[in-house]
């Protein structure tokens, strides 16, 4: 040890700060904090040190190289948290491996190549297909958000042992938490997979809510002066963003894995989005000439339908061809119901249409009062994509992977909304039949499918069964059945 550097080392203060050290060139080699600097410092040089380090080259390496070092005091351990980190992302020092290698913080595994993935906890990342989210600094907090993940998603932490069944299935518990959980205690890996999906773009959400809640958090303590604080939840605010950075850049790995995924990332580009759309979904209006007016949305998940988040709408505020007010209809709908339900958006929603459309899917989230996701339209004539605010209409060439993705999601919502309609038309047809009937009106017909359902299981009813609903009568019934079995 050097006697100048002897000499600095006993100096030091008692004082929380950060402790930078430097090699014989001057050269800053490792970045570290301390409660007390003093104290910290002095341990390196500890005449019984070297056997502790007998096990660890690496630190021995570091002390052996040590010529220098330079301090730099703060007022509390959370600041000099903050400050070492920043430090270390300034200089990169080659000895620093706490925070390159997210050690000093709790991380998120998601082990995608598992059939089940899991969610564990680990305070290493590791070069594998595994999807980290992290890291986070309140320990608590992510402990607690998980176990809330548990019971809302219906997915597996680190406890879990799910056994596989022989039809292919797995059973997730063989205790109380299947009961617990609320959700199927058997399923299927895709039907897994689904709620792993929706738990991860929940992580991601939550991570951004906690980010915008400790900024406000961080500004209010630091204008009450009560700058420790601040400090400590200015280092939970760097780790986040950190956090988002890097859940981003994985997204963006991921895609080249995965089917579809050339053309979410060329739609990714020409929209402007932040990731590839993950999730969409798109809303089409179907009518003959203002009749039987009805509204699909389909969904898609990394560019594949996804059937079962597929919905289908009758028109209920009026009567008539309105396609505006039937699109802020459905739209309000849809997007009232997710936020009853607390679930994600989609990250990306598309309007089969033009400006009049867009327009009318904007006013139904104004009437909702929240943020719309990324929305666009898709003109059908020209396959013109119509931005909601000042952009101009975007015209993609033919050919072009992301316009060919999108006009597969607006098709699909056209295939299903005039497949309803269809539905609904031969329904009708099918119980216009019974208007012929003498003495059957409107009220006696609805009774009559309400009790049956359907045209096919009333002509296949006895006339005993319909003498069963309220208001018909036996002789009526037999006249009914004779009528049905002649038409």
């Amino acid at each position: 040890m050097p006697p100048d550097l002897k000499e600095k080392v006993r100096a030091l203060p008692e004082s929380p700060g950060v402790y930078l050290m430097k090699d014989r060139l001057g050269r800053i080699i490792y970045v570290g904090k301390a409660k007390s600097l003093k104290k910290r410092v002095s341990s390196y040089f500890q005449p019984g040190r070297a056997r502790a380090l007998r096990h660890q080259p690496k630190i021995r390496t570091l002390i052996e190289m040590i010529a220098d070092l330079d301090i730099i005091e703060v007022k509390s351990e959370p600041e000099a948290l903050l400050l070492e980190g920043k430090l270390i992302k300034q200089w990169r020092p080659k000895y620093n491996t706490d925070f390159t290698d997210d050690k000093r913080f709790l991380l998120v595994r998601l082990g995608t190549e598992d059939a089940l993935p899991r969610f564990t906890l680990t305070r290493f990342r590791k070069e594998d297909r595994s999807r980290y989210f992290g890291p986070f600094a309140h320990s608590g907090l992510l402990r607690r958000t998980l176990a809330s993940m548990r019971k809302q998603f219906g997915v597996l932490l680190g406890d879990a042992r799910p056994v596989q069944l022989p039809d292919g299935r797995y059973r997730l518990y063989d205790d109380v938490r299947a009961e617990l959980s609320g959700w199927p205690n058997e399923v299927t890996p895709a039907d897994y997979r689904a709620r792993v999906d929706q738990a991860c773009a929940f992580l991601d959400g939550k991570s951004r809510e906690w980010l915008k809640a400790l900024r406000d958090e961080m500004a209010a303590r630091s204008a009450k002066q009560e700058y420790e604080k601040a400090a400590e939840l200015r280092d939970v605010v760097l780790a986040l963003e950190r956090t988002l950075a890097r859940t981003r850049k994985f997204t963006r790995d991921l895609t080249q894995l995965r089917p579809n995924a050339e053309a979410l990332r060329a739609l990714s580009e020409a929209l402007g989005l932040e990731s590839p759309p993950v999730h969409m979904e798109c809303f089409d209006i179907s009518h003959i000439s203002g009749t039987f007016v009805v509204a699909s949305m389909v969904h898609f998940t990394e560019g594949r339908p996804d059937k079962d988040q597929y919905r289908r709408y009758s028109i209920k505020s009026f009567i008539g061809n309105d396609d505006f007010k039937a699109m802020e209809e459905v739209v309000g709908r849809r997007y009232r119901r997710l936020l009853a339900e607390k679930k994600l958006f989609p990250d990306l929603v598309v309007i089969d249409g033009g400006r009049g459309q867009i327009a009318a899917a904007l006013k139904a989230f104004v009437a909702l009062e929240c943020p719309p996701p990324a929305l666009i339209g898709l003109a059908k004539k020209q396959e013109t994509i119509i931005f909601p605010d000042a952009r101009a209409p975007l015209n993609l060439p033919p050919g072009h992977p992301g316009l060919n993705l999108l006009q597969r999601l607006r098709d699909e919502a056209h295939r299903f909304a005039n497949t309803y309609n269809a539905d609904l038309r031969s329904r009708k047809i099918k119980e216009s039949i019974l208007d012929d009937f003498p003495g059957l009106g409107e009220k006696r017909k609805a009774a009559l499918l309400g009790h049956f359902g359907s045209i096919e299981k009333l002509r296949a009813a006895s006339s005993d069964q319909i003498a069963e609903v309220p208001g018909f009568g036996p002789k009526f019934a037999l006249s009914l059945t004779a009528y049905l079995a002649s038409v």
